[in-house]
């Protein structure tokens, strides 16, 4: 199982757009606050809007914005939607990819890893992520009000 730069980047970018609330926000932006390349998020964010998780606003202060409510974006559907298949081996997905499916050892161990990482991944909502964030973006305290 690897999951690609195409699905941590059309993460990333659905957060920083979602950091925005209603306001839209344009690729470029989203480029810079997050370093991706903005031809790049112009193809993700195409993927983005035609599965309905963004919606586009034209005109000079256009851009993306959420289309959906926050809480129902899982972090599953976006990384199923970018990067397809995801099992951490080929026989979880296929089994006719194997011809010791059903006969291997290991199987069970990697069906258990697939299943705790889709469980982890649809148990995570854009809300939770978008809160993550602004958690990280609060300023620490002085040293005086620490303790």
């Amino acid at each position: 199982m690897w999951i690609s730069t195409r699905a941590q980047y059309g993460m990333r970018a659905l957060v920083e757009i979602a950091l925005k609330g209603d306001e839209p926000v344009s690729l470029k932006y989203v480029s810079e606050q997050q370093g991706i390349s903005q031809h790049y998020l112009e193809q993700l964010v195409a993927v983005l809007r035609k599965a309905g998780y963004v919606e586009s606003i034209r005109g000079a202060y256009g851009g993306y914005r959420i289309a959906k409510p926050l809480e129902a974006i899982t972090a599953l559907e976006v990384v199923e939607l970018l990067e397809g298949n995801f099992a951490p081996v080929s026989c979880i997905e296929d089994e006719d990819n194997c011809d010791r499916s059903g006969h291997c050892s290991t199987e069970g161990l990697w069906r258990e890893v697939d299943q705790a990482v889709r469980k982890v991944l649809s148990s995570t909502t854009l809300a939770n992520l978008v809160a993550e964030r602004q958690l990280i973006q609060l300023e620490p305290l002085p040293a005086q009000f620490a303790n």
